[in-house]
């Protein structure tokens, strides 16, 4: 996997912390899933899957904690829980445990301290967000908020996210200020979950926030789109600690 295929934060994370986030390109899988197609649930060939996570393997001191998703609130444990579990994000404060999650549309969203003791990855689809997997991640983290560095990975952009008046009433139910997140558009709207996550972030006591603006429906070269291609692939956000 070429180096140029994968996005690396722009955040002041500790040397200790290691992460970056898979594009579509440098796999195997042939389309609709081309090519770097990391996700063994969406109809891939799983011999193709297999080998696309040797590739990213090769850039990882273990196997991730590949979850089952369900745009929920629990957090999972590398080494301690097992591969297919339950979950939406994990967290770690062991070196060489590696944290992922698999998006084609939804935000990933990578955590760490500034003193390079935890880090944590969620999966925040709007279910995930309006449910708390943020606010639940932070919890299993365990420290201050205002020593918490968050980045914001590739998401369906607030030009393409559009949702019915339910999805905003949740959020605003929660939150009132969600509510500048939403832009009509005919009766529904077009919603910017990079907004909303920093909201429930800041509301959280996090402030140091990172990354956000690359969308993965408008850039079809570089990212699987659940909601452009329906038939997709999945990237993965990675994190670990450095041994």
């Amino acid at each position: 996997m070429p180096v140029e295929t994968l996005i690396r934060p722009a955040w002041p994370a500790p040397a200790s912390v290691r992460c970056f986030m898979t594009t579509r390109a440098g796999g195997v899988s042939l389309p609709p899933f081309d090519s770097l197609n990391l996700g063994a649930h969406v109809g891939d060939d799983p011999v193709a899957v297999a080998a696309n996570r040797a590739v990213l393997r090769a850039h990882l001191p273990a196997e991730p904690l590949w979850l089952n998703q369900v745009h929920g609130v629990a957090v999972a444990e590398p080494g301690r829980d097992a591969a297919g579990c339950e979950g939406d994000a994990a967290m770690t404060r062991t070196a060489g445990q590696v944290c992922a999650v698999m998006t084609a549309d939804c935000l990933p969203v990578l955590l760490c301290d500034r003193a390079g003791t935890v880090v944590a990855a969620a999966h925040a689809g709007w279910r995930g967000l309006a449910a708390g997997v943020l606010e639940a991640t932070l919890a299993r983290m365990g420290v201050t908020s205002s020593e918490v560095l968050v980045w914001l990975g590739a998401a369906i952009g607030p030009a393409a996210f559009e949702v019915g008046a339910e999805v905003r009433a949740v959020f605003v139910a929660q939150h009132a200020q969600a509510a500048t997140a939403f832009v009509p558009h005919g009766e529904r709207f077009m919603a910017d979950i990079y907004a909303l996550a920093r909201m429930r972030l800041a509301a959280a006591g996090v402030t140091a926030v990172y990354g956000g603006g690359l969308c993965t429906y408008t850039d079809a070269a570089r990212f699987f789109s659940y909601r452009r291609e329906g038939c997709t692939g999945r990237m993965a956000s990675v994190i670990w600690l450095a041994r």
